[in-house]
């Protein structure tokens, strides 16, 4: 059959308004892929914002907690090497320094919590057998025989296994120094406060069975002591033990109280999460951004924080070298 020409016009029309509605209907899904696609494409943005903000606020944080400690100590001059050996409990810590006319020193080597001669020490013999060879290590690291001295806390001195090392080093004809609490104080002052300093810090020293802190005043060394980072052991409460550590640091002098230079186990456990590589000094965090594990240092950090929060010292220096043995070396006459 031959169309005419209207015909023709008609169909196309239709033809024409079916392509209309097809494409019509199909729009819509062919729009919504590309709002997704959109959705995919900047939504992962927001985690990735969050980690590249992490790294400033970290630095930012250790900035403000890590101030560098600058003070350089002068170096001995023609000086000599001495050794002394710190005896507790449960091992010895060892120190070899060479001192100079002036008192001037430095930290040759050093050994901590070394058990050495506590090991197979079942008869007098075994003991005397391992201190020789303790000993023999230092004099081979060249530290004469006259010049090894061994200490001991008057605390430390009543346990068995110091009362047996004690008398195998007379044996050997070496004494054994009893130090009391005021002593290790002073020694600690005369070992770890700089000349330069003398005159607006103090030195705290926080141990096991106690602390003890010192400074200088009318040209003597004035000491207090008080409780340990093992109170918590003793049944003593946290208030008790910080409000008498209070007390004692209100007897510092305000001048004293700029810096505080500070030793012992629980200072040395803070400053090895922060030191920064093989420096001579760490400033310790502030107490409140401490976060302790364990009852010793919750006990230790409570202890700091009573010194810190009655003086108001803003900048509690640890230094890596010292300890109150080398203090009683520098006493010698």
């Amino acid at each position: 059959m031959k169309l005419t020409p209207f015909a023709k016009i008609l169909i196309l029309a239709l033809v024409a308004v079916g392509i209309f509605f097809a494409v019509r209907k199909f729009l819509p899904q062919n729009t919504t892929p590309s709002t997704t696609t959109t959705e995919e494409t900047t939504s992962p943005a927001k985690p990735v914002e969050e980690e590249e903000e992490k790294p400033s606020t970290t630095k930012s944080k250790n900035t403000t907690t890590r101030p560098a400690f600058s003070y350089l100590p002068p170096a001995p001059v023609n000086g000599k090497m001495k050794g002394v050996v710190e005896l507790g409990a449960s091992g010895f810590n060892s120190f070899i320094v060479t001192v100079d006319a002036k008192k001037t020193w430095k930290l040759e080597k050093a050994e901590f919590g070394s058990s050495l001669v506590y090991e197979n020490m079942a008869t007098d013999d075994d003991v005397r057998a391992g201190l020789k060879n303790y000993i023999g290590n230092m004099l081979a690291y060249g530290v004469a025989g006259k010049d090894i001295h061994f200490v001991v806390s008057s605390g430390a001195l009543k346990t068995p296994e110091t009362q047996k090392i004690s008398k195998g080093l007379k044996s050997l004809k070496y004494f054994v120094n009893p130090v009391t609490a005021d002593q290790e104080g002073a020694y600690a002052l005369k070992c770890v406060l700089p000349a330069s300093y003398a005159n607006e810090a103090f030195v705290l020293d926080i141990g096991s069975g106690n602390t003890k802190v010192s400074w200088m005043e009318g040209g003597e060394i004035k000491s207090g002591e008080t409780y340990g980072s093992k109170y918590y052991q003793n049944n003593v409460s946290d208030q008790d033990a910080y409000d008498e550590a209070a007390s004692i640091a209100a007897q510092i002098p305000a001048s004293k109280r700029k810096v505080c230079f500070i030793i012992g186990g629980i200072p040395f456990e803070f400053a090895k999460a922060i030191r920064n590589g093989k420096e001579r000094y760490t400033v310790l965090t502030k107490p409140e951004d401490i976060k302790a594990e364990g009852g010793k240092q919750k006990s230790g950090l409570n202890i700091y924080k009573a010194f810190a929060d009655e003086t108001g010292c803003k900048t509690f220096v640890f230094d890596w070298d010292a300890n109150f043995t080398i203090g009683f070396l520098l006493d010698l006459k």
